[in-house]
């Protein structure tokens, strides 16, 4: 039996003490053009509209998700009293033209950001602000203490971190809870499962590990590996015009590698009815309750099948599969292009 959109759409707390959200997040970066064309705005905003009445109500943008925050705003502006039923989350960190991105994160720029993407968005408050890369000059320490003045003002109201290792997220969460660590996890990216140095001591600990240690949110964001684990994906020609293509693991000589992964998945999928999109993030969220998918899309079809596997429930054996099919696949090319580690699991100086 093929899995259905659940109704209403399930949701779970965003971290141990964190809001009530829908079980999944929905990303805006397709809306922003990361992946060819946008849309127009009709189009745009109808998928919003969608997103709204099926109760697809956790919306991740950031600043540099091209027009995406623009695009909220005009949708804000036609429906001011539903501002209230969308929980809203927004990212800073990245700024300079697009060729020559930039990383900030110091309390200055936190500020400057946190204004400009209030008033694209139309908003007077962000429901969980990200800082979305640190800049690896600034403390962490500096970098939350900001935002918990621009929490104190009301203009934000929970804090998320992205991409960092675990020592960092520590040393956050020692100056203000962090309700959620956005970090791509996939059946392709376990990064986040392996143990490494926390920093500040001798112990060994994965970032994975670290969240449910402090009760932070993961929220998995790449969940279906930008589209390669749902299969529709059959060669590098099909990333030609987005910024995938420039991405180690789709490049020509690692694409049928890792496609190894793809088929044993679908394969899967196939015996337990569902599609492979359903599978992986069912997979995901059987592995801990604090794990919240985020998937992007322009498609409300596409939508709708992803949060179709809010109801399908993957059994022990089926994990296991899932598991043996990661060991069995060698995933070859790195996350992003060589020269891009500041982009992963970011560190910070020590507070002096």
């Amino acid at each position: 039996m093929p899995a259905s959109l659940p109704n209403p759409i399930p949701t779970k707390p965003l971290g141990t003490n964190g809001p009530i959200v829908p079980a999944m997040a929905v990303g805006l970066m397709s809306l922003g053009g990361a992946y060819g064309p946008g849309g127009d705005d009709a189009t745009r905003l109808a998928f919003l509209d969608a997103m709204y009445s099926i109760g697809a109500r956790h919306w991740d943008d950031a600043d540099i998700y091209g027009d995406s925050e623009e695009l909220v705003g005009k949708w804000f502006t036609t429906n001011p009293e539903k501002r209230k039923d969308v929980f809203l989350t927004t990212k800073f960190g990245f700024t300079g033209p697009s060729d020559a991105m930039v990383l900030k994160s110091d309390p200055a720029y936190v500020k400057e950001a946190c204004a400009r993407s209030l008033e694209k968005l139309k908003s007077d408050y962000i429901d969980l602000y990200y800082c979305h890369r640190v800049d690896g000059k600034t403390p962490i320490e500096e970098t939350i203490k900001a935002m918990v003045e621009l929490k104190n003002q009301g203009k934000i109201k929970h804090i998320g971190l992205s991409e960092v290792t675990a020592s960092t997220i520590r040393r956050a969460h020692a100056v203000h809870p962090i309700t959620a660590l956005q970090i791509e996890y996939s059946p392709w990216a376990l990064d986040i499962e392996s143990v490494t140095s926390s920093g500040g001591n001798d112990e060994e600990v994965s970032i994975l590990d670290t969240c449910k240690d402090l009760g932070i949110a993961v929220v998995a964001y790449s969940p279906l590996g930008r589209g390669f684990l749902t299969g529709t994906i059959k060669s590098p020609a099909d990333v030609a015009g987005d910024w995938r293509a420039m991405l180690p693991r789709f490049s020509a000589q690692n694409f049928d590698k890792n496609f190894d992964l793809v088929k044993k998945i679908e394969e899967i999928a196939h015996k337990k009815g569902v599609t492979p999109s359903q599978l992986v993030l069912a997979f995901l969220m059987k592995e801990w309750d604090g794990v919240h998918p985020l998937f992007g899309t322009k498609s409300v079809d596409r939508a709708k099948e992803n949060l179709a596997a809010l109801s399908v429930d993957v059994t022990d054996e089926e994990v296991k599969a899932v598991r043996q099919a990661c060991d069995d696949c060698v995933i070859t090319g790195g996350r992003y292009p060589d020269g891009a580690t500041v982009l992963m699991m970011g560190e910070t100086p020590e507070l002096k």
